[in-house]
């Protein structure tokens, strides 16, 4: 369940979800990434260890990599972080 709907972090999986990615277990990676003090560094690690309790981002058919690249400008990651969360895409 989504407790506060309007903090950046549920903003911004929002907004992946509209790019064109599905999230296996989101409401457990939308509570972990309230909890963060550092939500950016909370969501890079699910995506590069989320596999290992069954949390893994899909690719959904039609999902652009520019989205993605804006989405991840907009919402102030580091510089690699997209190109690693392209990279842990389940396709």
């Amino acid at each position: 369940m989504i407790r506060n709907p309007n903090t950046e972090s549920t903003q911004f999986i929002e907004s992946l979800k509209v790019a064109g990615i599905a999230i296996s277990k989101e409401n457990e990676v939308v509570e972990r990434l309230e909890e963060a003090r550092e939500w950016h560094y909370a969501f890079t690690t699910l995506v590069k260890q989320g596999q290992r309790i069954g949390i893994s981002f899909i690719a959904n058919p039609g999902m652009k990599s520019a989205v993605l690249q804006r989405l991840f400008a907009q919402y102030n990651f580091a510089d690699n972080a997209e190109a690693t969360f392209e990279a842990c895409l389940v396709h």
